[in-house]
């Protein structure tokens, strides 16, 4: 007996009243019911028309089944609905659901592309080709929130962040990092935030082999955010927020010559920073004695490092940090800005905000961007943006569960309880019926999150 069959029906004579058989015979049966939502934010946004037109299909038109469009909308979706590995595409082939996302007939269409079809399709994609849907990828997160805010935004900050993608395998470009002391790649990701609403909308997802610095390409995609910025935004004030890493002069010179850009760039301290930094510190020792509390002062001064050609102005946080049955330890820490506001607004209202895209990382990783197991890089950063893509797509559903208790749920809590519904396919002359289950506890929110999403009361 094969493993198909042998999970066609479980048995649990004695577990419960009656016996309970499990009939694994459901063929229009599907566990991703609400990924019709997915369909519609997508609708909205013309990401993946978009970004699989900048494929190039060299393939035989005679052999072919799938159209690229439809390969790049099959993964997207999958790794939507937690499908991250290609592998799976064995199961879901047939899914009423998946089907019906890819604009086919639920029960009598084609069914969806093999794992070598798949493995083939991420693999035949050139680094030219690549580099048009990072940008167009840019342009259509900006474009949608250009429209949503009817091109009107008084600020936009833009966040860079890196992070590490642990490798296990023989992955070109894959190097020992000392800092994460494993062997990886070191992916790049670029968020903009509007005004001061509380989500960053990721904008650039670029993998970079493992040995490079943090700085390494930032000054090209913050050219390439710049620009698309100000297309979409007339007179927009734009701040840039990056952490100690970035502190690079090339980078800095090149933040200096961008009129009506702001920046606030933490830097890592010297021996001179830390000797400015002395008097702020002493006030913060006496304080933290005096309340035997953790205790900070902050200050300012014009600084300039050996090799940059001009003073900037530091913001300094002298701390002093006090812990039970610990010895009081001195934390100082440094900021340089172009910014004139004052020294701890700066710090505590622009700079310690950026601390919120790790939470946007935490839940890119939770869509396994980080599932870089090709052995060609240029796959693997094909991979990087099609995860991108699928998590564009679920920042639009939290976008329109705003005002819900859903409004700032993890993309996990998202996926669990609005797309993956049991969910029966029932297909006749004029049209399609998903019937998903009466006793859904967040049906309300789901159904304004369908209105919002274009829907309309049947």
């Amino acid at each position: 007996m094969n493993d198909s069959s042998a999970t066609e029906r479980l048995l649990f004579p004695e577990m419960f009243a009656k016996p309970v058989i499990l009939e694994f015979d459901q063929r229009q049966g599907s566990s991703d019911g609400g990924a019709v939502l997915l369909k519609a934010a997508e609708t909205r946004y013309g990401l993946i028309a978009g970004m699989s037109g900048c494929l190039l299909d060299s393939r035989q038109a005679g052999k072919v089944d799938h159209s690229l469009r439809d390969l790049f909308a099959q993964r997207v979706f999958s790794i939507a609905c937690g499908y991250a590995d290609a592998n799976d595409s064995a199961r879901l082939a047939a899914d009423p659901m998946h089907k019906i996302l890819l604009d086919r007939d639920p029960v009598t269409g084609l069914d969806m592309a093999s794992q070598p079809t798949l493995s083939r399709f991420e693999n035949a994609v050139g680094s030219r080709q690549l580099y048009h849907m990072g940008a167009l990828l840019a342009e259509s997160v900006i474009e949608r929130h250009a429209q949503r805010l009817h091109h009107h935004a008084r600020l936009i900050t833009i966040d860079l962040d890196p992070t590490d993608d642990p490798t296990h395998g023989a992955q070109q470009l894959s190097f020992f990092n000392s800092h994460y002391d494993n062997a990886c790649y070191l992916p790049m990701m670029g968020f903009v935030t509007f005004n001061d609403e509380a989500d960053q909308y990721l904008c650039a997802a670029v993998l970079r082999p493992g040995n490079v610095t943090a700085t390494a390409g930032a000054v090209g995609i913050l050219r390439r955010l710049i620009s698309v910025i100000r297309s979409s935004f007339s007179k927009v004030r734009i701040r840039v927020r990056l952490d100690g890493g970035f502190a690079n002069p090339q980078l800095l010179a090149f933040l200096d010559a961008e009129a009506g850009v702001e920046y606030v760039v933490a830097m890592a301290s010297n021996a001179v920073l830390n000797r400015k930094a002395e008097e702020a510190m002493e006030v913060a020792r006496l304080l933290a004695g005096l309340t035997g509390q953790t205790e900070h002062v902050y200050d300012e001064v014009h600084y300039a490092a050996g090799s940059w050609k001009q003073e900037r102005r530091v913001i300094i946080k002298a701390e002093v940090v006090r812990a039970d049955h610990k010895e009081p330890k001195d934390n100082p820490r440094f900021v340089i800005t172009n910014m004139k506001q004052t020294p701890q607004w700066l710090y505590e209202e622009v700079y310690c905000q950026r601390g919120e895209i790790e939470n946007r990382i935490k839940e890119l990783h939770a869509m396994q961007i980080d599932r870089t197991s090709c052995t060609s890089f240029w796959a693997n950063q094909f991979r990087v943006l099609l995860t991108a893509a699928a998590y564009v797509l679920m920042q639009e559903l939290r976008l329109s569960a705003a005002a819900t208790d859903c409004a700032r749920a993890q993309v996990w809590t998202l996926r669990e309880r609005f797309l993956k519904l049991g969910a029966r396919v029932i297909l006749s002359v004029r049209r399609i019926v998903v019937h998903l289950p009466h006793s859904f506890p967040f049906l309300p929110t789901f159904r304004r999150m369908a209105l919002e999403l274009g829907a309309s009361l049947g």
